[in-house]
């Protein structure tokens, strides 16, 4: 999948007013509009347009593709990063449904995970629009809990239509036992009321910073431990770090690489606690000094052992 560079489709500068880019879609909508046009790429560029068109003339959905912009050019292989959009503050619960056939891979794959913004009651009180935003956080903090300094981005517009963004920093409680995926309400932290109207709310969806040790399934935790050819062969009783601290860990003798051990209920804990999967990887010792090449070879001799062999053959 290639990288869109949607202020090219329009031709307009990446500082265009939001007046400049009305004027650029409308002089290239009257050209390649498929009703009109005699082009014979009119329906694809028709579409190309409109899609750029939707993303510049959002304030939020071009302040999010600015972003990942800077780290692109126009038609590079593109797969979006990892939580690219983790800090942006959006309306509602993130950008407007679209309708995804209309517009490219690209486009969704970006924002394909859409939902409509909720909307304040009708009436001359207004409640203020809720507001959504995607944040990052350790593993640690929610087996433990922990209170977290976290600084969103708020799109905002000058009169001309530019879009900047401006620093929203909260002191937020990271409940114990939250989960990837799960809500935070921040009641009263979204858009401000209209006319004496209760503002909205902030929903922070939580996701985890990933960890080279850890890898998450719902509540359980799953890692890799390196053990040594002795303590695999004749059991031994091990320290293990986990996301809550160190524990011990008892292998089993005759243990092998991918051997998967279960440790009940140290996984994200909650009503119904997650487990910790601990999988075993035999590491052997290298062979650098004559020292550990005569054992090596004391070994090869004694054991007569070939992993090769099949049982029975």
């Amino acid at each position: 999948m290639e990288f869109k560079d949607y202020y090219q489709m329009l031709g307009v500068e990446k500082s265009a007013t939001s007046e400049e880019i009305k004027k650029a879609y409308r002089k290239l909508a009257r050209k390649f509009h498929p009703d009109v046009s005699k082009e014979p790429d009119a329906e694809q560029r028709m579409q190309e347009i409109n899609e750029a068109k939707a993303v510049l003339s959002d304030p939020e959905k071009r302040l999010a593709y600015d972003q990942l912009a800077e780290q692109y050019d126009a038609g590079q292989d593109f797969h979006p990063p990892p939580d690219w959009d983790a800090g942006f503050e959006f309306s509602g619960r993130g950008f407007e449904e679209a309708d995804l056939g209309e517009f490219s891979d690209f486009f969704a794959n970006i924002f394909g995970h859409a939902r409509r913004p909720r909307r304040g009651a009708g009436g001359y009180q207004m409640r203020g629009e809720d507001r959504h935003a995607k944040v990052v956080i350790d593993l640690e903090d929610a087996y433990l809990g922990a209170t977290r300094p976290i600084t969103l981005l708020v799109p905002q517009a000058d009169a001309q239509g530019r879009v900047s963004s401006k620093e929203h920093t909260l002191n937020v409680r990271i409940p114990k036992g939250v989960k990837a995926g799960q809500h935070i309400r921040l009641t009263g932290q979204g858009g401000p009321g209209v006319s004496g109207g209760s503002p909205g709310d902030l929903f922070l969806e939580i996701h985890f910073t990933p960890n080279s040790l850890y890898r998450v399934e719902g509540r359980d935790v799953h890692q890799t431990v390196p053990v040594t050819p002795w303590e695999a062969a004749l059991g031994a009783s091990i320290e293990i770090p986990t996301p809550s601290g160190g524990v011990k860990l008892k292998v089993p003798p005759g243990s092998q690489t991918g051997r998967r051990l279960r440790l009940k209920g140290r996984g994200i804990p909650g009503p119904e606690p997650g487990d910790l999967y601990v999988e075993l990887e035999v590491v052997l010792p290298p062979a650098n000094s004559d020292k550990a090449r005569k054992l090596y070879e004391t070994m090869a001799r004694e054991m007569a052992f070939n992993p090769r062999q099949r049982k029975g053959g």
